[in-house]
């Protein structure tokens, strides 16, 4: 009698499954996670379906599945997810899979640590080594091994010689204690009668079965994430699991303290910073329902909740959501998704909504819930242009008169002030005086980045460096390189020249180490230990400095001349966030646009505070040019180790695509970056109506046409957010 057959979906690039028998004796189900044989090697995969009809011919070669792993199987919704991100964005279900299972061999039952223990005498032959480590362990309690040698500073052969001596006892370490559940009632807040409201409209939200999806339109400091925070306080009432998404893991720091003040404890995270050991441990409880809130970033979303009752998505418009590596998707969008098919409320938040939301929640698909003002009365900031062909700075300088006025006057209050530019390292460029010669790097079409703090000249695209040279080697100069441009590097040097006795300090991603570094030099500006920030996007969300009075942005203008059809929405956000830190808890804010363009809609509508004017506008031009949400946006990247190979290829997919009088196809053409990591690139843009079923037209188009091979690669993106 044949035996039964289950397909597989194993976590690779591809998207069909794979058939296997099952031994006999063994129960396998749908979402059972299980390890089966894939070419030489054993992998983690997951039961997808029972298959009732093998083909009889091919039974006695099919191999058998092996182990099932000691986890909760993937629930129905999660495999209805994984299919239905794959299908949407193109992206192979195993790749899609692979996010899920984001253990490898780490999934399964946690190893069991071992410590030390002193339980004897000393031995007869003492060493210093040995001494160190004994009075380490002086106090007779189980010590982990690694915490040991690291506090004695001594190696594993210490440990093993006594061991061997009977002084020292190895033995295993009690295993680490879950946390305790949050705590809905802990530290209820007090609210305005503003915060009341939407307080309560999120707590009925929670509490009702079905999809929803609100979006909590509050200012910046009126107190959004504790409003929704009593959306997670239903949720665990009712014993659901929430996911909190944030775009950044440089923002959990914060959060997780005030989520601790509120429910007692922290949640669970998850983001790329964590141990191996960490996610292990964290996966489990998430997938046996011991997470009642889990914390994280965009990965997040692909995790196997138990008992998913809530989505949440922070500053739901910052482009950190999207995923450009890999499988192509919005975590946003997917989250709403995930709701859908799970059948649960989404929260999505922000203070400057993207205009797909915006839209969404004017044609009522979306529950808008509004936090119109600051808590506590405090105003929203004062915004003036500095018009910069009028009154710019000095030659040689970036800071205006009137901001390095205005700064000093903060400063002079015990205030902080913070400048912004959004561009990393000390130079943008950077040229021979002599001979014109301009440094770029030698696999991308990049100039490369001056970084003072590191004497190297940086390519932000591929990551190569050199160090800055004494001489020019095109013409031989001495001392003849210039810096063109600021970053945040110069404008410290700048800051420090201007503000001599003024604490300054620069956050910029490219001088974080790690997540607790970024904590840490959070704290630091939180306490008031620094007086002038400088700082790229990193500082313009979800952080609350209390004695931050005064921003001023430097370059106003750098996100609205890069042919991107969201540059205006971008900065607009990104200029709207960063002044939004100013004036949170005490004083009036103040915020500086240094500009070239004051006539721009964009700095109007800042300076005015006209939020609305911005996006009819906005939306205005969108639909006028069927741009999303409008339209609809599919991107195609040819790249290959030489131009003619990449731009005939491209030429050649271009005419195979499928004529459709509702779709457009333009292209192919240079992409704006031409050449990333020595791979040239050509880009074809795909613009169609709405109501069209996009990502089935394009499966359609690549299934008839060219296909890659050899060095040649194609990339599609689904809902392009970067158009470089």
């Amino acid at each position: 009698m044949a035996r039964r057959v289950v397909d597989v979906l194993v976590p690779v690039a591809l998207n069909q499954t794979y058939s296997y028998r099952v031994p006999d004796g063994v129960e396998l189900n749908p979402g059972d996670v299980v390890s089966v044989p894939l070419g030489p090697r054993d992998v983690t995969a997951v039961v997808w379906a029972d298959n009732p009809n093998p083909d009889p011919r091919l039974h006695n070669r099919l191999k058998d599945t092996g182990e099932k792993l000691d986890v909760p199987p993937l629930r129905p919704e999660l495999r209805s997810f994984v299919d239905w991100v794959s299908n949407y964005t193109l992206s192979a279900r195993g790749m899609v899979l692979r996010m899920t299972l984001r253990m490898g061999e780490h999934l399964g039952p946690e190893r069991v640590r071992m410590g030390v223990r002193l339980v004897g005498a000393p031995p007869q032959r003492i060493t210093i080594a040995r001494r160190r480590l004994i009075d380490v362990l002086s106090d007779g309690l189980l010590h982990s091994k690694s915490d040991a040698l690291r506090e004695a500073g001594v190696s594993a052969g210490v440990i093993d010689g006594l061991v061997d001596e009977g002084t020292l006892v190895i033995e295993p370490l009690p295993r680490d204690l879950a946390p305790p559940a949050p705590d809905p009632s802990f530290a209820e807040p007090d609210f305005s009668p503003e915060q009341r409201i939407a307080a309560d409209t999120m707590k009925e939200l929670a509490s009702k079965d079905g999809f929803q999806v609100a979006l909590l339109d509050g200012v910046t400091g009126s107190g959004k994430t504790e409003v929704y925070f009593e959306a997670v306080a239903e949720a665990i009432r009712r014993g659901r699991q929430t996911m909190i998404l944030m775009p950044e893991i440089a923002l959990t720091g914060q959060f997780l303290d005030r989520f601790s003040m509120r429910f007692g404890v922290r949640p669970i995270e998850w983001h790329s910073e964590l141990t191996p050991r960490t996610r292990a441990r964290n996966w489990a409880a998430v997938a046996a329902g011991d997470a009642p809130v889990v914390v994280g970033a965009r990965s997040a979303l692909f995790l196997p909740y138990a008992k998913l009752g809530l989505i949440i998505v922070d500053e739901e418009h910052d482009q950190a959501y999207k995923q450009d590596e890999g499988a192509h998707y919005h975590a946003r969008d997917m989250a709403v998704v995930r709701g859908s098919i799970a059948k649960i409320p989404v929260v999505l938040c922000s203070a400057t909504p993207s205009v797909e939301s915006e839209v969404n929640a004017r044609k009522g698909r979306y529950k808008r819930v509004v936090l119109p003002s600051r808590f506590g009365g405090q105003h929203m900031p004062h915004i003036e242009a500095i018009d910069l062909k009028r009154e710019g700075p000095t030659r040689g300088r970036f800071i205006s008169p009137r901001l390095a006025e205005e700064i000093k006057i903060a400063v002079e209050r015990k205030e902080q002030a913070l400048l912004f530019l959004n561009r990393r390292g000390y130079a943008p460029l950077t040229l021979c005086r002599a001979c014109g010669h301009r440094f770029a790097c030698t696999i991308c079409d990049a100039w490369l980045v001056d970084h003072r703090f590191r004497q190297r000249l940086v390519c932000h695209h591929c990551g190569f460096s050199m160090p800055r040279p004494h001489q020019c080697p095109h013409c031989g100069a001495e001392e003849s390189l210039a810096a063109i441009g600021p970053g945040v590097e110069r404008l410290q040097e700048e800051a420090a020249n201007l503000f001599p006795d003024a604490r300054t300090m620069v956050l910029s991603s490219d001088l974080i180490t790690d997540i607790e570094t970024m904590r840490s030099e959070l704290n630091e500006i939180a306490e008031g230990r620094v007086d002038i920030i400088i700082g790229t996007q990193l500082v313009a969300k979800g952080h609350n400095f209390p004695r931050l009075n005064l921003v001023g942005v430097v370059d106003a203008d750098l996100g609205l001349g890069n042919g991107d059809p969201r540059a205006a929405e971008r900065t607009f956000q990104l200029l709207n966030q960063v002044i939004g830190r100013a004036g949170r808890e005490q004083g009036r804010g103040v915020g500086y646009l240094q500009t070239h363009q004051p006539e721009h809609p964009v700095m109007k509508a800042l300076v005015a505070s006209d939020r609305e004017a911005f996006y009819a506008s906005e939306i205005e031009a969108r639909e006028r040019a069927l741009y999303p949400p409008f339209g609809r946006l599919a991107s195609l990247i040819i790249s290959a180790g030489d131009r003619p190979t990449a731009e005939g290829f491209a030429r050649k997919l271009a005419s195979a695509a499928p004529l459709d009088e509702r779709v457009q196809v333009l292209g192919p053409a240079e992409a704006p970056l031409a050449v990333i990591k020595g791979r040239y690139r050509f880009r074809i843009l795909v613009k169609s109506v709405r109501g069209i079923d996009l990502s089935a037209y394009m499966r359609e188009w690549l299934a008839a046409g060219p296909k890659t091979k050899g060095n040649l690669k194609l990339e599609v993106d689904i809902d392009p957010q970067s158009f470089l």
